[in-house]
């Protein structure tokens, strides 16, 4: 066996540059946030789609009924796709889903280009967020499960980066389209949106299918040919292969009912499946939807200096927290820590940049402090909360539903985004309340929530197989105790599995501590066992 310790991402070239593909699929849906937020405050776009008003500071306005619809339809398209994730895993792989949503992608861009309707504007952003929901929820699936543990989280930390960079891109390509002026100064920016597909698309025909995904199917050669691709040593494929399918196959054996129903019915899955829901969700609780999807628009109307500058500073130092993240993620990133300290973090600054703008509204000194502390905050999102909340979403769900799982969780937190960014111009914009920066109150108690939440019941998976996260969820371990449990292998996953079935029907069983322990194979599972520190 070669030593986890020992391995290099050199030796796993191949694997991390079909990840490092693959991850590059949220960088669609942060240049939407991108692109989507400076156009509503860019005087092109709002002389087609929105309307004069001489008392805004850019001299036009768009209704909060539009505003919520041209923001909101993308999540709502992509709640819609991730919730078919499990139902469409049985019918086509990881590869095939990506593919079809890079085409519906281009699609929806199309109309968005070519219309000078609302109703054109409204269908182009929710085929969008279709495909931006098929590629956020099939690309994580496709690196979760390709990725060795150890550098698992690396590589969701590289995905995260695209969906930062994405932002990125698309704020600076605004803040120079803006000054073009009639409606190419929004045409030239939707423009960027055909390269990503287009590249993943083409890379996409060099990289296998997910042997897992393969193995769930019944397809065991395609498998090892794929993770003898994926895999730097050739000779401990079999063993890993053979490793995922016992799992795989006690999986099937403990099933009970169909996916859709056992992720509720029996108990593990139910409590997996509650912690992948909610650690997704600690993003929309954190409140980074308004800030994302209405930065530019939120500056412009509070009168903070210049609005496209601040939104490029604020994206710009989100990429370099996530990029130094990604390089401290696999030796030092505990789910726990990070979530719980990042979520304190941007409660405060809510509260801080909500409480100023309260005292002193409009001044120059409360917009430099409100510049200041967003920046902070997008350094408790980016740095700490959003990498983490979708790494721990595709680590709690079992094998065998996984797709379901991941999907669910997906969409309730794209659900969650869409109620964000729905809400957001109520609170905001000129025309309604008109709270801007105050609407900080609102998600400062969220964060906190959050945080009490990560601290009593999400448990520390950092550098666990998913077989060893299978087994700890079997074993009934109380969140704490994750940490430092000493897992044994499959036999004890499938003995476990079995002490709680024969347990509901009152019948003696084989316990998982006479399998791990006893006179025939104690000491084969003592050789198996391995301390997690």
């Amino acid at each position: 066996m070669s030593d986890p310790q020992k391995e290099t991402l050199l030796k796993h070239w191949k694997c991390m540059a079909a990840c490092t593909l693959v991850s590059m699929c949220p960088f669609q849906y942060g240049l939407d946030f991108g692109i989507i937020g400076g156009l509503q405050a860019m005087p092109g776009f709002l002389h087609v789609f929105g309307e004069a008003d001489p008392k805004s500071p850019i001299g036009y306005n768009i209704s909060p009924g539009r505003q919520q619809l041209i923001s909101s339809l993308m999540i709502l398209g992509a709640f819609l796709s991730s919730s078919t994730a499990g139902p469409l895993a049985k019918f086509i792989g990881r590869k095939m889903s990506i593919w079809v949503a890079c085409i519906i992608c281009i699609v929806s861009n199309v109309i968005m280009m070519t219309t000078d309707k609302i109703g054109g504007l409204y269908a182009g952003r929710l085929l969008i967020g279709i495909a931006n929901g098929l590629l956020m929820t099939f690309s994580q699936l496709y690196i979760q499960e390709c990725s060795p543990a150890q550098y698992r989280g690396l590589m969701i930390g590289s995905f995260q980066s695209w969906t930062s960079i994405g932002s990125l891109v698309g704020t600076i390509i605004d803040n120079f389209t803006v000054k073009i002026g009639g409606k190419q100064s929004y045409i030239l920016p939707l423009g960027i949106v055909y390269v990503i597909p287009g590249l993943i698309s083409i890379g996409l025909l060099l990289i296998p299918e997910s042997p897992r995904w393969l193995l769930q199917h019944d397809r065991e050669e395609p498998a090892r040919k794929a993770l003898k691709w994926l895999r730097p040593h050739a000779e401990l494929v079999d063993a890993e292969l053979a490793d995922i399918k016992s799992v795989i196959d006690a999986e099937k054996n403990l099933a009970q009912n169909t996916e859709i129903v056992d992720i509720w019915k029996n108990p593990v899955d139910r409590r997996r499946t509650l912690l992948a829901v909610g650690a997704v969700s600690l993003q929309a609780a954190s409140g980074a939807m308004y800030m994302i999807s209405y930065g530019t628009y939120f500056f412009e109307m509070a009168n903070i200096g210049s609005a496209f500058e601040n939104s490029c500073i604020l994206t710009g130092v989100g990429v370099l927290v996530i990029l130094i993240n990604s390089a401290i993620i696999t030796r030092w990133g505990r789910r726990r820590v990070f979530l719980l300290w990042g979520l304190i973090i941007c409660g405060l600054c809510q509260m801080v940049v909500a409480a100023v703008y309260t005292a002193n509204p409009g001044t120059t000194q409360t917009g430099k402090l409100i510049v200041a502390f967003s920046i902070l905050y997008i350094i408790g999102y980016n740095g700490m909360v959003a990498t983490y909340a979708w790494l721990c979403g595709g680590e709690f769900p079992s094998q065998r539903l996984r797709s379901y799982t991941f999907g669910l969780a997906s969409s309730v937190g794209f659900l969650g985004a869409w109620l964000a960014t729905f809400t957001a111009p109520y609170f905001i914009n000129p025309k309604a309340l008109n709270w801007g920066p105050k609407y900080g109150y609102i998600w400062m108690p969220s964060c906190f929530i959050g945080a009490a939440w990560v601290w009593f019941f999400l448990p520390e998976v950092k550098n666990r197989t998913f077989e060893e996260i299978d087994e700890m969820f079997e074993a009934r371990l109380p969140a704490r105790k994750f940490r430092h449990y000493v897992c044994v292998g499959p036999a004890a996953l499938a003995a476990m599995g079995e002490k709680h079935k024969h347990e509901e029907a009152h019948e003696p069983v084989t316990t998982h501590e006479e399998v791990i322990w006893g006179e025939k194979s104690g000491k084969a599972a003592t050789e198996m066992a391995t301390a997690i520190a």
